[in-house]
């Protein structure tokens, strides 16, 4: 899903939180076969390339129903770890993704869930990464921000995360955290960027709106067919689906790329 629409949807529905989590989190049956199925991927791939591992981790959720506000918590209320591959949004996409790269049981995967979506594995709203390059700035560091390596057309622009243009925060508890964000402008995005790019590298749509980093994100996958864009679509398609990366970047102001580590 759209970044910004999942950040308003969290702050209207107040659903997230500075306290961690107590216990192990409820799997329902249907995330837990989903789980068993991505640690087969993972046992099947042997000793592949990460970004290949990626590729054939997310194709298995091509398809999985796209859910908004899917995270619990607010500076008013308990954090709560989410695992729930029943739906999915832009973000949690990722996580389970990355999450199932580097496990081998369901154990390790809640274990690397946690720590690819909060800061030093603290699950608190405090510690959450809201933002997608806290991927490549904030431990553990999931990715590198390589945005600027792949054209000489990229453009650095200090943004002021978490502050909105008339002085509010988009998630209050928040700090305004100031980060250098790099991003190639769309007209930009020429053949030279896209045979830089690999399979597996996380893609994020630039924002110029004041206190957001991007908008949507996703995974590149290089096809026979071309480049596309594996993303949770809110629009049209509302699920897990491959977007040809040519026509998704025409509708963005730019893109930022995170390779994984």
């Amino acid at each position: 899903m759209r970044i910004i629409v999942r950040i308003l949807l969290v702050l209207a529905a107040l659903v997230c939180a500075t306290a961690p989590a107590l216990g192990a989190p409820a799997v329902d049956d249907a995330t837990g076969r989903k789980i068993d199925e991505l640690l087969a991927v993972r046992a099947e791939a042997g000793a592949v390339d990460r970004g290949e591992l990626l590729a054939r981790l997310s194709a298995r959720l091509l398809g999985t129903p796209y859910g908004a506000n899917m995270l619990v918590g607010s500076a008013t209320e308990p954090e709560q770890l989410v695992v729930d591959l029943r739906r999915v949004d832009c973000f949690t996409f990722l996580d389970y993704v990355a999450a199932a790269s580097r496990s081998t049981d369901r154990d390790q995967f809640v274990t690397n869930l946690i720590a690819t979506r909060y800061v030093d594995s603290r699950v608190e709203f405090t510690q959450r990464k809201h933002f997608f390059t806290d991927w490549a700035a904030t431990g553990r560091i999931a990715a590198t921000d390589i945005t600027a390596s792949l054209s000489p057309a990229a453009v650095t622009t200090t943004k002021h995360l978490n502050a909105k243009a008339d002085g509010s925060n988009y998630l209050p508890g928040l700090p305004v955290v100031d980060r250098a964000i790099t991003h190639i402008p769309a007209a930009a995005v020429d053949g030279g960027v896209v045979a830089g790019l690999r399979t597996g590298d996380f893609l994020g749509a630039y924002t110029p709106e004041a206190g957001l980093d991007v908008t949507h994100v996703g995974i590149v996958v290089q096809t026979p067919t071309g480049p596309v864009f594996r993303n949770a679509s809110s629009l049209a398609d509302y699920q897990v689906v491959d977007t040809p990366l040519a026509d998704y970047v025409r509708t963005t102001p730019g893109i930022v790329v995170l390779r994984p580590l």
